[in-house]
Formats: C-alpha cells, structure tokens, sequence
C-alpha cells in the first residue's frame, strides 16, 4: 500500500510519520519531483499548528482529524487563468503546489468568512488583509501594479489589485476586530 505522510500529536517540529494508507488518485499522477516539493511543503506546515503558531501538536490529524471542515478553497475564476496564476506566484509570492498540467493551488494566509446580505445569489468576493495598507500598495507599485483608489470605509482601507485576466482583489487594513486567532472545532 501507498504511504501518505501525516503529522503525528506531539511530534517535533517539522517531523512527519508515514502511515500506511491508500493515496489520493492526483497524488498517483504526480512526478517524483513534484512529491519532493509537496513533502517539503507539508513539512513546513507541520512544524506550525493550524494558525502558524508553533508545533503542530497533533492540531492537523489528532483533534483536527475529528473536525468535518479542515480548510476552505478558494476559487477565482478568470478568463486568463494562466496570467493570473502567474500572478499569484511571481508578484504576490504565494507558495503553491502543482496538482499536474500547470494547475497551481496556491497556500493562502489564514484565513476569515464574514456573510453579507444580498439581492442577488452567487456573488463572492476575495479581499487579502494586510497591517498597512500604504506599504503594500507601495511594494506592488515596485512590481508594477497599479492599486485603484483607498476608499475608506467603517470597516476599513480598501484599494483593488487588478489581475492580468481582467478580475481584481481586493486588499484591506480592517479597522474592525478580526477573527484570525481564533479557530473553528
């Protein structure tokens, strides 16, 4: 049988055991050297708990494992993907994985949902955080992007990043509290 690697309770920093267990199918389809990268990522994440903070201590699989909802995925569509996914990589520095043919999946700082009334069903938005807004829209400058306006708001400083395909994201300075140091069970 396959091996996955999981993060055991109480497990040093960066450690990882291998159990025996089948694998995900994309994970049959990747190249050794992409295995390679993805374990290097995994260790990564399993030196710090679900927060960044620390060791893992068995928050991944442990008590984490009892909980139905681990994560969240985030989709944007775009009607050039490949740009904006470059985009992503190059200019924001997210990390990411390939899950084959170029299909990158990009790690995500933590993360919030906050639920708006609305007219219409179906309309999401994406909006990164950040501690000074100033700063970041200075540091996208350097790499050629051009944020729309700050609008200020009760909530927060808001400009727009827009994205080669034609989208944008937006990026805040919340004035409100934020939920990130908190965890869901």
């Amino acid at each position: 049988m396959p091996t996955q690697v999981i993060v055991s309770a109480g497990a040093s920093p960066g450690s990882v055991v291998r159990r025996r267990t089948p694998i995900l199918e994309f994970e049959r389809n990747l190249g050794t050297g992409l295995k390679s990268e993805v374990l290097k990522v995994l260790r990564s994440v399993a030196s710090k708990d679900l927060l960044g903070r620390g060791p893992a201590c068995g928050k991944i699989m442990g008590e984490r494992a009892k909980a139905m909802i681990f994560g969240a995925h985030v989709i944007v569509y775009s009607k050039d993907a490949a740009a904006d996914r470059a985009f992503f990589r190059d200019v924001l520095g997210f990390p990411f994985v390939d899950a084959g043919h170029e299909w990158l999946i990009f790690a995500l700082p933590p993360a919030e949902v906050a639920v708006h009334p609305a007219e219409e069903k179906g309309v999401h938005e994406l909006y990164l955080m950040c501690d000074d807004l100033k700063v970041q829209i200075l540091a996208l400058r350097e790499k050629g992007v051009r944020c729309s306006d700050v609008q200020e708001a009760r909530w927060g400083s808001i400009t727009k990043i827009p994205l080669p395909g034609g989208g944008e994201v937006g990026l805040y300075q919340p004035k409100h509290p934020t939920a990130l140091a908190l965890t869901s069970n």
